[in-house]
């Protein structure tokens, strides 16, 4: 992910486009250990699904990743989600939809598309050859490839048509920013549901109104569905690394941002995927210091929010 320029809602208009739910807990009355006590009650109760990351620090994209490892992650995240969320079918991504099946869990499994077709025939191959392995819940064709520009929608479109076609029984759909959905309604008719990454944060917002904007989003995507199912497959908070605009990333407002929106997801039966299980030091590359703290769990594997 990287800053989206132009798109925030005020905090009036967001209240606006979706009712806020019962506030459970009053942050400005509480300290921090007693925020922390309430997360981890909230992370007891469960998660409807998690972001796998895969790379451990030194390692990046285009490493190959052993079973082993994606193995020993789904150990520490299994306890805690229904489904997992996958980006990639190639370089070891493979072993994370058919290690997470074999455990139990469900899948969002996405094949990465870029500007190299060559690669792009890899994931889609091995995209459905994991499907037809019965190793896929929901298959996301693409990762925000409208936004960076990568493909034009006739290519996306012909992807989508041809994982849909080799996999009937299988939704499919393309993982996108909110906003994608209604400015493409021909990719939107393609999909069977509706993927959307909803980040408060990437947009600036304060963290006091970093839910009802988030709704916002959720909101505007379940408008351009017109219907469809619609799935948050990306939502976080950084727990350090700076601040964008109003958004501040640091520890207390990690907290804050996981436990209102597992509770509005608990309290509407919204499926999201939060992003994200471990941090990553790559990633500082893409999105400044910022990037390397998305994780529930550090990069060590170490829970970071208990008390």
């Amino acid at each position: 992910m990287s800053f989206r320029e132009g798109h925030y809602f005020s905090p009036e208009q967001a209240r606006l486009m979706q009712d806020q739910p019962e506030q459970v807990v009053n942050f400005s009355a509480i300290s921090e250990q007693e925020m922390s006590a309430v997360w981890q009650e909230t992370f007891k109760s469960g998660m409807h699904g998690i972001c796998f990351s895969l790379y451990e620090d030194g390692q990046k994209p285009g490493d190959i990743i052993t079973e082993q490892q994606v193995d020993r992650r789904i150990q520490i995240i299994k306890p805690h989600v229904k489904w997992v969320r996958s980006f990639s079918c190639i370089e070891g991504n493979e072993h994370i939809a058919r290690i997470a099946h074999q455990n139990g869990l469900k899948t969002l499994v996405g094949a990465w598309l870029g500007s190299d077709l060559e690669l792009n025939e890899q994931e889609i191959n091995g995209l459905i050859a994991l499907a037809k392995e019965g190793c896929v819940s929901v298959a996301a064709v693409g990762n925000e490839v409208m936004y960076r520009g990568d493909l034009t929608e006739d290519q996306l479109l012909a992807y989508i048509h041809r994982v849909k076609e080799a996999l009937p029984n299988i939704p499919v759909g393309y993982v996108d920013a909110y906003y994608e959905f209604s400015h493409r309604p021909r990719i939107t008719e393609a999909c069977d549901v509706i993927l959307t990454n909803c980040y408060p944060y990437w947009e600036g917002c304060p963290i006091e109104y970093a839910l009802p904007h988030m709704q916002s989003m959720f909101a505007s995507a379940k408008g351009a569905g017109n219907g469809k199912p619609v799935i948050i497959t990306e939502t976080g908070w950084p727990s350090q690394g700076g601040a964008l605009k109003g958004a501040v990333a640091s520890y207390e407002n990690a907290l804050r941002y996981f436990i209102e929106t597992q509770q509005w997801s608990q309290q509407n039966n919204i499926d999201i995927f939060y992003f994200s299980s471990f941090d990553e030091s790559w990633k500082v590359g893409a999105e400044g210091e910022v990037g390397a703290y998305w994780g529930i769990w550090d990069k060590d594997e170490n829970l970071k929010f208990e008390i």
